[in-house]
């Protein structure tokens, strides 16, 4: 299927259609998400970020949907921003973040219940290395190359990418694709531990996202999301108290008594779907 009610990109091509730049198709529980502007290498225009976000949400508010897989059509991932919106007026250039937040970008993926993972199958720079390393997993291609370009650019570390960053592959690492800008291919991301090297990144995601909707509780893995992303906040005595609470919940719930019986009639438990999506704000 195509985009989702209710999303509605406005791409800068003269004559695409909103289908057009994003598509969707939901198989076995994985929501398929794929950026589709090949002509240019799916760069994003202003739009097409805070749809994107939409989309994301959209899906992660979905029973049906239970992983979503993240990448791009053609040869590319996603070269950054669109360039011809970058050489624009600084009145365009502010639409990238006028009246924008976590629930409208591209690192939305950190706050949502749902799993998410992303396939890397070629160029990945800019506000789309922002969206491809903001997934729970990243496969990437080995040559695939992958830059953060802000710096070459006359830019910043954008869209909460500092502190990401140093949180896969450390302060080290991080500050140097930053500031140099440089390109890196797959395979050296995976030497930095950012991604894993596949020679087809969208089969291995779907795997990876296959192991978890088939095996694990959708209650349980958004709470454990809410639960790593709550972390960098908190002392080890906060994050353990908070987790006491969340155990005893855990404890009283439907799903803790579905793996039991399951376990005991040697079947596959079935699990009910995710809970409502809280806001970062509330978690």
């Amino acid at each position: 299927m195509c985009l989702g009610d209710g999303v509605s990109p406005q791409p800068s091509d003269a004559g695409a259609s909103p289908t057009q730049t994003l598509l969707v198709e939901v198989r076995d529980f994985i929501a398929e998400v794929r950026l589709n502007r090949p002509e240019t290498l799916n760069a994003l225009t202003p739009d097409m970020g805070p749809a994107y976000a939409a989309l994301l949400r959209e899906l992660d508010s979905d029973p049906a949907v239970r992983g979503i897989l993240v990448t791009g059509s053609g040869r590319g991932f996603c070269s950054g921003a669109d360039l011809t919106t970058l050489s624009g007026s600084v009145d365009d250039l502010r639409s990238y973040v006028s009246d924008q937040s976590l629930s409208t970008l591209p690192a939305v993926a950190l706050s949502l219940g749902t799993p998410v993972a992303t396939a890397i199958n070629g160029p990945c720079a800019g506000i789309g290395f922002v969206l491809a390393v903001s997934a729970d997993a990243r496969f990437v291609h080995p040559e695939a190359t992958l830059s953060t370009t802000f710096a070459r650019l006359g830019l910043v570390a954008e869209y909460g990418i500092a502190w990401l960053l140093p949180r896969l592959i450390g302060q080290a690492a991080a500050t140097d694709l930053l500031l140099t800008g440089r390109t890196i291919t797959g395979v050296q991301a995976e030497e930095l531990r950012l991604a894993h090297c596949a020679a087809d990144p969208v089969a291995a995601a779907r795997e990876w996202l296959t192991t978890i909707t088939q095996n694990a509780s959708p209650a349980s893995v958004a709470t454990m999301k809410r639960q790593l992303l709550q972390a960098d906040a908190q002392t080890l005595e906060q994050s353990i108290d908070s987790s006491l609470v969340e155990m005893a919940a855990a404890f009283d719930s439907p799903d803790l008594v579905e793996a039991l019986t399951a376990r005991a009639q040697k079947r596959p438990a079935n699990f009910a779907g995710y809970p409502p999506v809280e806001s970062i704000d509330q978690a």
